[in-house]
Parts: C-alpha cells; sequence; structure tokens
C-alpha cells in the first residue's frame, strides 16, 4: 500500500488546489493491528448519503446532501451549512475490496482496509 508520509511541498501544493474549507472532508489515517484505518467527518449526513469506491487502487469517499429550500415561510437572515457533494480520494494500491470494513456512528466514517503484501515488480535487464 502507498499511504507515505507526503514532502512539505507536496502539502504547500495540495493545501493551495483543496477544495474550500466548507467543502471538505477532515479525515485521520492511522495504522494499527495490520490494517490502515480511516476515519472521516461527515457531520450532518446521513448513512444512505454516503458512497465509498474502489477502482484503480483509489478508495473514494462521497457524501451527498440535498437543500431544503422549498420550505416555506423560512426568511433566512444568515446561511452557513453547505449543500451539494463533497468527495475525498486516497490512493492505496492493491487492495481487497472484500475485506475492507466501513461504520458510520456520529457523524464519523470509519473505514478499515487490510494491508496487502506489495509485491515487488523489479526485473534486472541484462545488458549487452
Amino acid at each position: 500500500m502507498k499511504l507515505v508520509p507526503r514532502s512539505y511541498f507536496d502539502d504547500v501544493f495540495n493545501d493551495f488546489m483543496a477544495p474550500s474549507e466548507a467543502n471538505s472532508m477532515r479525515c485521520d489515517v492511522y495504522e494499527k493491528d495490520g490494517n490502515y484505518n480511516i476515519e472521516v467527518e461527515v457531520p450532518g449526513y446521513k448513512k444512505e448519503d454516503i458512497r465509498i469506491e474502489s477502482k484503480d487502487g483509489y478508495l473514494t469517499i462521497s457524501a451527498h446532501k440535498s437543500s431544503n429550500e422549498k420550505e416555506e415561510g423560512k426568511n433566512y437572515i444568515h446561511h452557513e451549512r453547505r449543500y451539494g457533494k463533497i468527495e475525498r480520494s486516497f490512493y492505496l494500491g492493491e487492495l481487497r475490496t472484500d475485506d475492507i470494513k466501513a461504520k458510520f456512528e456520529d457523524g464519523i466514517l470509519k473505514i478499515t482496509v487490510p494491508k496487502v503484501e506489495e509485491h515487488e515488480n523489479k526485473k534486472y535487464i541484462e545488458i549487452e
């Protein structure tokens, strides 16, 4: 798996290119008991609003929430809550998708991804 620390420059670039604070998912990633664990904050969302997808070595978490603007009688003075889609991806390399577990509780999505032993694809080429 490729959960390796990034360099300072990667962080600066990613912070610059990251979506606005209101649309980002805060997370913690840690290793424990032979698994990678990802804990993502998705407050205000229901379990049914969240999707986890695995494709080409990436684990993508997305959540969608619709606006309640059609409610009659509301004259907003201040409106900060955001609606729409938020998404976050993690490159994990090889995945055994059948062994990935996810649990959603109190606005925190907890995902457990078993580590997959990396196969070294190193091959020496003979020089003529």
